[in-house]
């Protein structure tokens, strides 16, 4: 069908319905940053395929909201259509539901999918739309009617994450959060916080090991709601181990309407339709989340041994960069390939954390920029290429970017590549007393290249989880000007990564990701905590301009490199040690 055909088919099921506007996210029911391909309903009714975007049909009209990201692409993929391209955030663009006032009259009917719209964002749209006399209605999916060849649900299946790996039963943390809980329940629908609940993975989801399915804890019994074809014996004999008892993925609303207990339930995370059948729901945040973030010993051992992996490919992949770019003949693409490789040679690798950021020249200070087969250029042996990339291997998650030197470099690009590194030696480095929250850092990442009247507006770091999301409980801990009052403890991880980025030119970034430790008990006002870089890379100095740093800052970097020598030069063969040892002499 083309996308026409298709606007049509849904405008007949719209009419049958009584329905005037029907309004289609990029989401799922479990409001996950990656969308499995049954729920990539946007993309099938509009043809856009970028990852951010609501499509909104009316009878008679057809519009496309998306961010700045996509303009470009969004005007290609809908040249032919009747959608209009609305670019949020630019002055004159009407909100959707300002929009719907306006082609709409008083009265009509507008329609979501409860399954794949959180209840906040429902809760919002309807005080929104009851503001212009239009109703919302949450109980249809069209999709299921008009897409002929949708794709199932994942059915990938599901494995154990050991003991060797999570360094906690699941019994053991069911308990904990039943002593959270109380004499109440809790339905947990972020596929995130299931998987570390259960110790419990899969492939359902891009990028991320995560296994499609619900948890119900109550006082008593915890259920697993999941596609049972999924599941093996081992699985099904280990989960009943562990308290847990198998339903069906779609029990769960008859469950909850049967379930007399007050439920806690977190409405940004929990989509309408499940909340709805909750008898008696408790608007709580997860304590699941505020558990995971912690990571115990031997999840820190993991991720300890992860990074040294990743390190060595790391250094295997900038060895051969270097030496092979000015042969000729590579691409964005095929660096990012060559990386996976590498990365894939290394014990307990399952796969990419996330899709590879490999920005070469101007590409570079595109912050989010992926090479495709249509956008992928030549690298040449001059300027620079900004890499921002990551692993997942059963004992843990990588995140790391390095800009790598190529050839020759302006005094521009110098400059910025030093006051990157500054910004993220300063916070990298930073002593701060318990209660200090990550907004409350995020100066130290920015102090130097904002005095040279540059700044970037991405945060400047998020956590990352053990064999999980790269882009971990992105809610609370983080670094960046927005104000997150989570405390930095000990236990978390998250990321140091500030960049400048010159449009037409260039971009640089620099990010390891670290673990909160402690410093000292302190003289006042303790304790005082620091970070440990988990990540392990060097990084290359050629660009430096070492009158730039202070000798604070420059002895602090000598000794990082020299601990990524001792750290993975066993790791090494001679060849690749002998280029590691020049690389890390101190400035």
């Amino acid at each position: 069908m083309k996308t026409t055909e298709k606007v049509e088919a849904l405008r007949r099921l719209m009419q049958q319905e009584g329905i005037s506007a029907f309004i289609t996210p990029s989401t799922d029911p479990h409001a996950g940053e990656y969308v499995p391909e049954r729920w990539k309903a946007r993309q099938w009714i509009s043809g856009f395929t970028g990852s951010a975007g609501t499509a909104v049909v009316t009878l008679d009209k057809a519009a496309l909201w998306t961010d700045s990201r996509y303009f470009i692409q969004a005007a290609e993929q809908l040249a032919g259509t009747e959608y209009v391209l609305m670019k949020e955030k630019i002055e004159g663009t009407p909100s959707i539901t300002e929009w719907l006032s306006d082609v709409l009259p008083e009265g009509s009917v507008v329609a979501v999918d409860g399954w794949v719209n959180t209840t906040s964002e429902v809760e919002s749209l309807t005080d929104e739309l009851k503001a212009y006399s239009l109703t919302l209605r949450t109980d249809i999916d069209p999709y299921a009617a008009i897409w002929e060849d949708r794709p199932a649900l994942p059915q990938s299946k599901a494995f154990i994450q050991g003991l060797e790996y999570a360094g906690e039963s699941a019994a053991s943390k069911i308990q904990r959060i039943r002593e959270k809980i109380g004499q109440n329940a809790i339905v947990v629908s972020s596929l995130e916080e299931v998987a570390w609940t259960l110790n419990l993975r899969a492939d359902d989801v891009l990028y991320t090991p995560f296994v499609l399915g619900y948890v119900l804890i109550t006082p008593a019994d915890a259920y697993l709601y999941i596609c049972k074809e999924k599941v093996t014996p081992e699985v099904v004999d280990y989960l009943k181990g562990e308290g847990v008892t198998l339903r069906e993925y779609g029990d769960i609303i008859s469950d909850l309407q049967n379930l007399n207990l007050h439920v806690w339930v977190q409405p940004e995370k929990t989509n309408y339709t499940v909340y709805s059948a909750i008898q008696c729901p408790i608007r709580k945040d997860s304590p699941v989340e505020q558990m995971l973030i912690f990571k115990n010993e031997v999840e820190i051992k993991g991720f300890r041994n992860a990074m040294e992996k990743d390190g060595v490919a790391m250094v295997k992949w900038m060895k051969w960069t270097l030496e092979n770019v000015p042969k000729g003949g590579q691409t964005e693409l095929s660096l990012s390939k060559k990386l996976e490789e590498l990365r894939a040679e290394q014990p307990l690798f399952k796969g990419i954390s996330f899709e590879s950021i490999m920005g070469y020249a101007h590409h570079g200070a595109i912050v989010h920029y992926a090479p495709t087969p249509e956008t992928d250029i030549p690298v040449l042996p001059e300027g620079l290429l900004l890499i921002d990339s990551g692993g997942q291997y059963l004992d843990g998650t990588t995140d790391i970017t390095r800009t790598i030197p190529l050839g020759p470099l302006t005094w521009e690009m110098r400059r910025d590549y030093t006051l990157v590194l500054k910004g993220w030696i300063r916070l990298g480095s930073a002593v701060f007393p318990k209660g200090t929250c990550g907004t409350q850092l995020d100066v130290l990442a920015r102090d130097a290249m904002w005095r040279h009247g540059i700044n970037y507006l991405h945060g400047t770091g998020h956590g990352v989880g053990q064999f999980m999301s790269v882009h971990e409980a992105i809610d609370l801990h983080q670094f960046r000007m927005q104000w997150r009052p989570t405390p930095l403890l000990p236990g978390m991880t998250i990321t140091d990564e500030p960049g400048i980025y010159i449009e037409g030119s260039h971009g640089v970034r620099h990010e390891d990701t670290m673990l909160v430790v402690k410093a000292t008990e302190g003289i006042t006002f303790g304790p005082y905590y620091t970070f440990e870089h988990l990540t392990l890379c060097p990084i290359l100095t050629s660009p430096i301009l070492v009158e730039m740093l202070t000798e604070e800052e420059r002895q602090w970097f000598n000794n990082y490199q020299k601990t990524v020598y001792e750290r993975l030069s066993p790791r090494l063969d001679e060849e690749h040690k002998a280029w590691l040892k020049e690389v890390t002499k101190p400035l």
